[in-house]
């Protein structure tokens, strides 16, 4: 008797024959005059050459081949576009944003992992009711409220950095940083209240800032969240994640099955139990002075249900946004923090001139994080911008829309695009932020003194948040965590790297040293003598 893999594999099988049959006459004859590669697999398309390759290399060469929009083939004749025109971009993430939402498999992806939060919604009034809700807890005001938290993680972190240090009667210790930027990302305040639970050992910042929660990482071992999350997304490549990222994009069904299909669930039950766990105790907790994340959210609640605005969050509402806080404070706050001091690594003189500079903080305040250190910041902005720690941003057509563009493609007089109904739109940003018409020639440099300049500090083509309606809720709250780490280390300890590093795709792009497995930064740290 046949196997129900089998059965499985020959239905897929079919239906992408068919679908690739379709695709290839309909989609081909709306998209013929877009330039773009030549496919390198009839079957995979490009999705091979992109799984495989160094990230984002292949769009970098496209975009210089071809221009500011890209035409190429995923996996069974499926048409994609690579976009970086500026003009389009603006229409796509501005004005006609709710014209492209996110692709039903990335929506698949975020609900099946994190629920219906903010991450997964879409239309104009849904989202701008969940935004709404979140929005306020993570404002600047509220930021401002959270940054002496921020300090007193650093401050911990820094703590087991120095005992490790006294244990090892050394000056010099091998540190793995992506492992502690994880323990550090993962620390917030959720809800108030300390309870003997299953979770002694807790995500930190995110805790205690978002949460009023303390995960415990900086104090012992990562939290089995962390585990599950890194077991789901930080992994080396395999044969399974291939076929699963290249189908995803028409078929997101296939996120149920095999083994990336069970650590989907069982990080969702992870975060989700969690979740509960911290709701439930915000709620017998029930602090008025809270300033956590949670708590505004629940005000705002409140305030919506009594006033009939819109309606108000029922308990897995508010669990998904929970979710979803907790996974995009992890990912991408860590990878930055690792990408940060493997730049201070590289660049000595200028890790000095900030050391310099943060030594003389004696306010840890937020408005002292954003003023008192421009070199940090300029550091700051520089490594989001050659770093970005999400590699593209995925929307797509609802309807046959036509999109304005900076000028003309190549043989071509009309500055517009007809994107047909369905179509997938890439926007590479690491192609963005390394264009030379924005950045100038040395945009592939590594340069934090372009944004001291006055008219580049606050430019608005850095795309690592994204930008417009859906853009990043989550930026300050990102800037003042990280930075509030560097402000605290780097006054004790120095950092050099002695080994090798590349970029390493998982759900972000992370660092790792050359030719290993998931990612490291492995760095060498001194200890300054006061």
């Amino acid at each position: 008797m046949l196997s129900s893999s089998f059965h499985l594999l020959l239905a897929l099988g079919l239906v992408c024959l068919l679908r690739f049959i379709y695709l290839r006459i309909s989609a081909l004859s709306a998209l013929w005059h877009v330039p773009g590669p030549k496919p390198h697999s009839w079957l995979w398309g490009e999705e091979q050459i992109l799984y495989h390759d160094p990230p984002g290399s292949h769009h970098v060469e496209w975009h210089r081949r071809f221009g500011k929009v890209v035409r190429f083939s995923g996996a069974f004749g499926h048409q994609l576009l690579s976009i970086t025109d500026p003009r389009a971009i603006s229409y796509i993430v501005g004005e006609g944003t709710y014209q492209f939402p996110k692709p039903g498999g990335v929506r698949a992806w975020f609900r099946l992992l994190l629920g219906k939060g903010i991450l997964w919604v879409e239309g104009k009034e849904a989202h701008e009711r969940q935004r709404r809700s979140v929005a306020p807890a993570l404002s600047t005001q509220s930021v401002r409220h959270l940054t002496t938290l921020f300090y007193e993680n650093a401050a911990k972190m820094a703590i087991q950095w120095q005992k490790k240090f006294d244990d090892s009667q050394t000056i010099e210790i091998t540190i793995e940083i992506t492992d502690w930027a994880g323990r550090f990302a993962h620390v917030p305040p959720l809800s108030g209240r300390q309870s003997a639970h299953t979770y002694s050992n807790r995500l930190d910042t995110i805790g205690r800032a978002a949460f009023s929660h303390d995960f415990g990482c900086l104090n012992g071992q990562p939290h089995a969240l962390i585990n599950a999350l890194d077991s789901l997304t930080n992994h080396e490549k395999t044969r399974w994640t291939f076929y699963m990222r290249a189908i995803f994009w028409f078929a997101p069904w296939i996120l149920h099955f095999g083994k990336k299909g069970h650590l989907i669930r069982e990080t969702r039950q992870e975060l989700g139990e969690l979740a509960m766990f911290i709701l439930r105790d915000a709620k017998i907790s029930n602090d008025p002075d809270s300033k956590s994340l949670m708590s505004l959210m629940r005000t705002l609640e409140v305030r919506e249900d009594r006033s009939s605005v819109t309606p108000h969050m029922d308990d897995e509402q508010v669990a998904a946004q929970m979710r979803t806080i907790i996974s995009a404070a992890y990912e991408p706050v860590s990878a930055t923090i690792a990408w940060l001091f493997y730049e201070l690594a590289m660049h000595p003189e200028r890790q000095e001139a900030i050391r310099n500079e943060v030594s003389t903080a004696c306010d840890p305040s937020y408005d002292a994080l954003n003023n008192n250190f421009p070199l940090l910041h300029a550091f700051f902005m520089e490594t989001l911008r050659m770093h970005p720690p999400v590699l593209e941003n995925h929307h797509q057509a609802s309807e046959t829309t036509i999109v304005p563009l900076s000028k003309p493609l190549p043989g071509t007089a009309d500055p517009h695009l007809i994107i047909p109904k369905g179509t997938v739109l890439s926007m590479p940003v690491n192609v963005i932020q390394r264009d030379t018409s924005t950045w100038g020639p040395d945009a592939d440099v590594f340069r934090p003194e372009r944004w001291l300049k006055r008219n580049t500090r606050n430019n608005r083509d850095l795309f690592a948040f994204s930008l417009g309606p859906r853009g990043c809720l989550g930026r300050n709250f990102a800037a003042a965590e990280i930075k509030a780490l560097t402000v605290v280390l780097l006054p004790q300890f120095s950092f050099s790297c002695q080994c090798d590093i590349e970029s390493f795709q998982t759900f972000v792009i992370r660092p790792r040293v050359v030719g290993e497995g998931p990612s490291s930064l492995p760095l060498l740290v001194r200890r300054i003598s006061e």
